[in-house]
């Protein structure tokens, strides 16, 4: 069985860390603690690992997030993953700090890269896993509040969500959606 798992973000070293990078920051650590390195692919950055006799084929866009879907399309094609198969990870400002949430389905709630996704696919039918970022900004500053880095007093709470998240994308992998929503989703 095959799986792909997509982290969002923007490419770049002003982008590391920001909350709209959380789904690179979350595949970056998964990769590290799988031994597993990312090599610069076409639209993305890529590598695979094995868990419990499945492939879990990691992809990281270099299209920046308002053309993920074209990544996304690429690879689920070139690698021949249905779509029930995959996972998109992205920031969310309608959760609050630190919720991690497993969809089947649902809305792009303004998320651009989600948005791109969609328009992608012509359809919303694909599994996201949703950390909550908090909606913590003035009105009208959205946009500079998911491209800066996470406060200082969240900082010493990200490497266990992060740990969280990876054991959600196995096992999104291993018991599927429902089940995974289930145990994790509170």
């Amino acid at each position: 069985m095959k799986y792909l798992i997509v982290g969002l973000g923007n490419i770049g070293p002003e982008y590391a860390d920001t909350r709209h990078n959380i789904g690179f920051m979350i595949l970056d650590e998964l990769a590290k603690q799988e031994n597993a390195k990312f090599y610069n692919m076409r639209l993305a950055y890529y590598t695979e690992i094995s868990h419990k006799a499945r492939t879990l084929h990691l992809i990281k866009p270099t299209t920046y997030m308002n053309l993920s879907g074209k990544a996304v399309n690429h690879w689920m094609k070139e690698l021949k993953i249905p779509i029930e198969n995959v996972l998109i990870i992205v920031d969310d400002i309608a959760l609050p700090f630190g919720t991690l949430r497993l969809k089947p389905k649902g809305s792009a709630a303004g998320h651009n890269g989600l948005k791109h996704v969609e328009a992608t696919f012509g359809h919303n039918n694909y599994a996201r896993l949703r950390f909550g970022v908090s909606d913590n900004f003035p009105k009208g500053r959205q946009v500079d509040y998911v491209l800066d880095g996470f406060d200082r007093d969240e900082i010493p709470e990200l490497p266990a969500l992060i740990d969280r998240s990876i054991e959600m994308i196995k096992s999104f992998a291993t018991i599927g959606t429902e089940l995974t929503m289930t145990r994790y989703n509170k």
